[in-house]
Protein backbone atom coordinates (compact mmCIF):
# COMPACT_ATOMS: atom_id res chain seq x y z
CA UNK A 1 0.00 0.00 0.00
CA UNK A 2 2.50 2.43 0.88
CA UNK A 3 4.44 1.00 -2.32
CA UNK A 4 1.27 2.63 -4.68
CA UNK A 5 0.74 5.74 -2.57
CA UNK A 6 4.40 6.46 -3.30
CA UNK A 7 4.05 5.60 -6.92
CA UNK A 8 0.89 7.75 -7.04
CA UNK A 9 2.98 10.79 -4.99
CA UNK A 10 5.97 10.41 -8.04
CA UNK A 11 3.44 10.60 -10.87
CA UNK A 12 1.39 13.47 -9.33
CA UNK A 13 5.12 15.44 -9.24
CA UNK A 14 6.33 14.26 -12.54
CA UNK A 15 2.98 15.59 -14.03
CA UNK A 16 2.97 18.75 -12.18
CA UNK A 17 6.78 19.12 -13.19
CA UNK A 18 5.86 18.81 -16.90
CA UNK A 19 3.07 21.32 -16.37
CA UNK A 20 5.36 24.01 -14.85
CA UNK A 21 8.12 23.52 -17.78
CA UNK A 22 6.36 22.24 -20.94
CA UNK A 23 3.30 24.19 -21.28
CA UNK A 24 3.44 28.09 -22.25
CA UNK A 25 0.92 31.08 -21.77
CA UNK A 26 -0.76 32.49 -24.98
CA UNK A 27 -2.15 35.84 -24.87
CA UNK A 28 -5.62 35.96 -26.59
CA UNK A 29 -8.08 38.35 -27.98
CA UNK A 30 -11.28 39.00 -25.51
CA UNK A 31 -15.10 39.25 -26.47
CA UNK A 32 -14.65 42.83 -25.10
CA UNK A 33 -11.38 43.31 -27.02
CA UNK A 34 -13.06 41.92 -30.31
CA UNK A 35 -16.13 44.43 -30.41
CA UNK A 36 -13.62 47.27 -29.66
CA UNK A 37 -11.31 46.00 -32.98
CA UNK A 38 -14.41 45.84 -35.08
CA UNK A 39 -15.99 49.37 -33.80
CA UNK A 40 -13.13 51.04 -35.29
CA UNK A 41 -12.97 48.74 -38.41
CA UNK A 42 -16.68 50.18 -38.98
CA UNK A 43 -16.30 53.18 -38.12
CA UNK A 44 -13.03 54.00 -40.46
CA UNK A 45 -15.55 51.82 -43.16
CA UNK A 46 -18.09 54.38 -42.41
CA UNK A 47 -16.06 57.21 -42.25
CA UNK A 48 -14.09 56.91 -45.99
CA UNK A 49 -17.80 55.99 -47.63
CA UNK A 50 -17.24 52.14 -47.98
CA UNK A 51 -20.07 50.38 -49.97
CA UNK A 52 -19.79 48.24 -47.67
CA UNK A 53 -17.92 45.97 -45.47
CA UNK A 54 -18.06 42.90 -43.47
CA UNK A 55 -15.63 42.77 -40.03
CA UNK A 56 -14.53 39.28 -38.60
CA UNK A 57 -12.47 38.91 -35.76
CA UNK A 58 -10.40 35.61 -34.51
CA UNK A 59 -8.91 35.00 -31.66
CA UNK A 60 -4.90 33.70 -31.59
CA UNK A 61 -6.07 30.22 -32.40
CA UNK A 62 -7.80 31.21 -35.62
CA UNK A 63 -11.11 30.78 -33.85
CA UNK A 64 -14.23 33.10 -34.83
CA UNK A 65 -15.14 35.49 -31.52
CA UNK A 66 -17.17 38.44 -33.33
CA UNK A 67 -18.22 39.08 -37.21
CA UNK A 68 -20.12 42.32 -37.89
CA UNK A 69 -21.72 42.86 -41.73
CA UNK A 70 -22.72 46.58 -42.54
CA UNK A 71 -26.01 46.36 -44.27
CA UNK A 72 -25.43 46.04 -48.63
CA UNK A 73 -22.52 44.43 -48.29
CA UNK A 74 -22.30 40.68 -50.43
CA UNK A 75 -23.30 37.85 -48.47
CA UNK A 76 -20.12 35.96 -48.99
CA UNK A 77 -18.26 38.41 -47.61
CA UNK A 78 -18.49 37.10 -43.99
CA UNK A 79 -17.02 34.01 -44.98
CA UNK A 80 -14.36 35.53 -46.82
CA UNK A 81 -13.52 38.13 -44.13
CA UNK A 82 -13.14 35.16 -41.33
CA UNK A 83 -11.14 33.68 -43.41
CA UNK A 84 -8.70 36.44 -44.00
CA UNK A 85 -8.88 36.72 -40.66
CA UNK A 86 -7.84 33.02 -39.90
CA UNK A 87 -4.98 33.25 -42.47
CA UNK A 88 -3.57 36.16 -41.01
CA UNK A 89 -3.34 34.31 -37.91
CA UNK A 90 -1.84 31.33 -38.94
CA UNK A 91 0.82 32.90 -41.19
CA UNK A 92 1.55 35.86 -38.59
CA UNK A 93 1.25 38.15 -41.35
CA UNK A 94 -1.32 40.55 -43.16
CA UNK A 95 -2.35 38.63 -46.24
CA UNK A 96 -1.69 41.43 -48.93
CA UNK A 97 2.07 39.40 -49.41
CA UNK A 98 0.80 36.52 -49.40
CA UNK A 99 -1.92 37.11 -51.95
CA UNK A 100 0.85 39.38 -53.90
CA UNK A 101 3.38 36.03 -53.40
CA UNK A 102 0.72 33.71 -55.45
CA UNK A 103 0.44 36.95 -58.28
CA UNK A 104 3.89 36.86 -58.86
CA UNK A 105 4.03 33.25 -59.90
CA UNK A 106 4.43 30.88 -56.80
CA UNK A 107 1.07 28.76 -57.42
CA UNK A 108 2.71 26.06 -55.26
CA UNK A 109 1.14 27.69 -52.77
CA UNK A 110 -2.05 27.20 -53.64
CA UNK A 111 -2.95 23.92 -52.65
CA UNK A 112 -1.78 25.04 -49.01
CA UNK A 113 -5.73 25.70 -48.76
CA UNK A 114 -6.39 22.22 -48.44
CA UNK A 115 -4.27 21.07 -45.45
CA UNK A 116 -4.95 24.48 -43.52
CA UNK A 117 -6.89 28.09 -43.09
CA UNK A 118 -5.88 29.78 -46.25
CA UNK A 119 -7.26 32.90 -47.69
CA UNK A 120 -4.64 34.23 -49.50
CA UNK A 121 -6.48 37.64 -50.37
CA UNK A 122 -5.41 40.97 -49.74
CA UNK A 123 -8.01 42.23 -45.98
CA UNK A 124 -6.62 40.18 -43.10
CA UNK A 125 -4.28 41.87 -40.60
CA UNK A 126 -2.99 40.18 -37.38
CA UNK A 127 -3.89 41.83 -33.96
CA UNK A 128 -0.65 42.13 -31.60
CA UNK A 129 -0.86 43.22 -28.46
CA UNK A 130 2.69 44.03 -27.46
CA UNK A 131 5.09 41.93 -28.54
CA UNK A 132 2.55 38.89 -28.96
CA UNK A 133 -0.26 38.39 -32.09
CA UNK A 134 -3.61 37.67 -29.79
CA UNK A 135 -5.60 37.37 -32.53
CA UNK A 136 -6.64 38.71 -36.43
CA UNK A 137 -9.36 40.95 -38.46
CA UNK A 138 -10.07 40.04 -41.45
CA UNK A 139 -12.43 42.79 -43.89
CA UNK A 140 -14.03 42.17 -47.38
CA UNK A 141 -16.77 43.96 -49.45
CA UNK A 142 -15.08 47.66 -48.79
CA UNK A 143 -14.75 49.91 -52.29
CA UNK A 144 -12.02 47.88 -53.26
CA UNK A 145 -8.94 45.34 -51.45
CA UNK A 146 -6.73 48.27 -50.58
CA UNK A 147 -9.54 49.54 -48.94
CA UNK A 148 -10.44 46.28 -47.28
CA UNK A 149 -6.69 46.24 -45.57
CA UNK A 150 -6.75 50.36 -44.33
CA UNK A 151 -10.37 48.92 -42.72
CA UNK A 152 -8.50 45.92 -40.93
CA UNK A 153 -5.54 48.29 -39.88
CA UNK A 154 -7.35 50.85 -38.41
CA UNK A 155 -9.33 48.64 -36.47
CA UNK A 156 -6.16 45.84 -35.40
CA UNK A 157 -4.28 50.09 -34.80
CA UNK A 158 -6.55 50.82 -31.77
CA UNK A 159 -5.29 47.48 -29.86
CA UNK A 160 -2.15 48.16 -30.30
CA UNK A 161 -2.26 52.06 -29.16
CA UNK A 162 -4.24 50.70 -26.09
CA UNK A 163 -1.52 48.22 -25.04
CA UNK A 164 1.34 50.60 -26.20
CA UNK A 165 0.16 53.70 -23.85
CA UNK A 166 -0.19 50.94 -21.14
CA UNK A 167 2.88 49.09 -21.28
CA UNK A 168 5.34 50.82 -23.73
CA UNK A 169 8.02 48.60 -23.90
CA UNK A 170 11.91 48.26 -25.62
CA UNK A 171 12.07 46.67 -28.59
CA UNK A 172 14.99 44.89 -30.19
CA UNK A 173 14.96 43.06 -33.65
CA UNK A 174 17.33 40.53 -34.25
CA UNK A 175 19.28 40.87 -37.28
CA UNK A 176 17.37 37.88 -39.16
CA UNK A 177 14.28 39.43 -38.57
CA UNK A 178 15.61 42.41 -39.89
CA UNK A 179 17.27 41.27 -42.94
CA UNK A 180 13.99 38.59 -43.66
CA UNK A 181 11.18 42.11 -43.25
CA UNK A 182 12.69 43.56 -46.49
CA UNK A 183 11.26 41.05 -48.78
CA UNK A 184 7.64 40.54 -46.92
CA UNK A 185 4.52 42.04 -48.92
CA UNK A 186 5.19 44.66 -51.76
CA UNK A 187 7.44 47.13 -50.04
CA UNK A 188 8.67 45.41 -47.02
CA UNK A 189 7.54 45.32 -43.32
CA UNK A 190 7.00 46.91 -40.02
CA UNK A 191 9.78 46.36 -37.73
CA UNK A 192 8.50 48.28 -34.37
CA UNK A 193 5.54 50.13 -33.67
CA UNK A 194 4.94 52.99 -30.54
CA UNK A 195 3.37 55.93 -29.53
CA UNK A 196 3.94 58.73 -32.26
CA UNK A 197 6.30 56.36 -34.04
CA UNK A 198 7.14 53.46 -36.35
CA UNK A 199 10.14 51.67 -38.23
CA UNK A 200 9.72 50.22 -41.36
CA UNK A 201 12.13 47.97 -43.20
CA UNK A 202 11.56 49.01 -47.02
CA UNK A 203 12.32 48.39 -50.35
CA UNK A 204 11.43 49.82 -53.59
CA UNK A 205 11.25 47.67 -57.00
CA UNK A 206 10.58 50.26 -59.36
CA UNK A 207 8.62 54.03 -59.14
CA UNK A 208 5.91 54.34 -57.30
CA UNK A 209 3.19 56.69 -56.42
CA UNK A 210 3.18 60.09 -55.42
CA UNK A 211 2.75 60.08 -51.52
CA UNK A 212 1.66 62.90 -48.98
CA UNK A 213 1.41 61.84 -45.46
CA UNK A 214 -0.75 64.91 -43.33
CA UNK A 215 1.16 64.06 -39.83
CA UNK A 216 3.93 61.75 -40.55
CA UNK A 217 7.24 62.74 -40.86
CA UNK A 218 9.27 60.64 -43.28
CA UNK A 219 13.35 59.98 -42.30
CA UNK A 220 14.71 57.56 -45.15
CA UNK A 221 17.79 56.02 -44.31
CA UNK A 222 19.26 54.29 -47.98
CA UNK A 223 20.98 51.18 -47.39
CA UNK A 224 21.28 50.33 -50.47
CA UNK A 225 20.71 51.34 -54.76
CA UNK A 226 19.78 54.92 -55.40
CA UNK A 227 17.10 56.42 -56.64
CA UNK A 228 15.48 59.82 -57.44
CA UNK A 229 12.91 61.35 -55.20
CA UNK A 230 10.93 64.17 -56.41
CA UNK A 231 9.53 66.28 -52.80
CA UNK A 232 7.34 69.47 -52.86
CA UNK A 233 5.34 70.50 -55.95
CA UNK A 234 1.79 69.86 -56.77
CA UNK A 235 0.54 65.72 -56.68
CA UNK A 236 -1.05 64.70 -60.16
CA UNK A 237 -4.46 63.06 -60.19
CA UNK A 238 -4.52 63.24 -56.18
CA UNK A 239 -6.99 60.70 -54.39
CA UNK A 240 -7.23 60.31 -50.61
CA UNK A 241 -6.77 56.87 -49.68
CA UNK A 242 -7.46 57.06 -46.20
CA UNK A 243 -7.79 60.24 -43.92
CA UNK A 244 -4.08 60.35 -43.21
CA UNK A 245 -2.61 60.32 -47.00
CA UNK A 246 -2.98 61.62 -50.49
CA UNK A 247 -1.95 59.82 -53.63
CA UNK A 248 -1.78 60.60 -57.32
CA UNK A 249 0.28 59.68 -60.65
CA UNK A 250 3.55 62.21 -60.75
CA UNK A 251 4.46 65.47 -58.95
CA UNK A 252 3.79 68.36 -61.20
CA UNK A 253 7.21 70.83 -60.27
CA UNK A 254 9.32 70.31 -57.46
CA UNK A 255 12.64 69.37 -55.74
CA UNK A 256 14.78 66.98 -57.68
CA UNK A 257 16.69 64.81 -54.81
CA UNK A 258 19.03 62.03 -55.67
CA UNK A 259 19.83 59.35 -52.99
CA UNK A 260 22.05 56.60 -52.71
CA UNK A 261 23.72 54.15 -49.93
CA UNK A 262 24.56 56.04 -46.80
CA UNK A 263 22.38 58.83 -47.46
CA UNK A 264 19.38 60.12 -45.33
CA UNK A 265 16.35 62.12 -46.67
CA UNK A 266 13.98 64.07 -43.81
CA UNK A 267 10.39 64.53 -45.73
CA UNK A 268 8.22 66.73 -43.55
CA UNK A 269 4.61 66.07 -43.01
CA UNK A 270 2.30 67.46 -45.64
CA UNK A 271 5.18 67.21 -48.10
CA UNK A 272 4.26 65.37 -51.72
CA UNK A 273 7.09 63.00 -52.02
CA UNK A 274 7.41 60.69 -55.16
CA UNK A 275 10.28 58.29 -55.77
CA UNK A 276 10.27 58.95 -59.93
CA UNK A 277 13.32 56.80 -60.61
CA UNK A 278 14.58 53.68 -58.45
CA UNK A 279 17.84 51.63 -59.22
CA UNK A 280 17.53 48.34 -57.84
CA UNK A 281 18.28 46.47 -55.68
CA UNK A 282 17.06 49.44 -53.07
CA UNK A 283 16.43 48.90 -49.40
CA UNK A 284 15.81 51.41 -46.79
CA UNK A 285 14.81 52.04 -43.59
CA UNK A 286 11.56 54.16 -42.70
CA UNK A 287 11.32 55.75 -39.80
CA UNK A 288 8.03 57.70 -39.79
CA UNK A 289 7.39 60.27 -36.46
CA UNK A 290 3.72 60.94 -36.20
CA UNK A 291 1.92 63.31 -34.32
CA UNK A 292 -1.48 61.74 -34.63
CA UNK A 293 -2.64 58.03 -33.85
CA UNK A 294 -0.97 55.18 -36.41
CA UNK A 295 -4.59 55.04 -37.18
CA UNK A 296 -3.94 56.98 -40.12
CA UNK A 297 -0.30 55.86 -40.75
CA UNK A 298 0.69 53.81 -43.99
CA UNK A 299 3.39 51.07 -43.63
Amino acid sequence: MKCLILTVCLSLGAAQAATSTDVANQPTLTLEGAKRVAAAAIAYAQAHNAPGASVAIVDAGGHTIYLERLDGTFAAGSDISIGKARTAVAFKRPTRGIEETINKGRAAMIPVAGVTWFTPLQGGVPIVAGKDIVGGIGVSGAASAQQDEEVAMAGAAVLQERTAAITPSVNHVLAADVAASFSHGATGDQLVAGPGYSVNASRRDGPGQAELHRADTDIFYVLQGSATVITGGRIVEPRDVSSGETRGTAIDGGTVNEIAAGDVLTIPANTPHWFKVVHTPFRYYVIKSSTTSSTDRQS
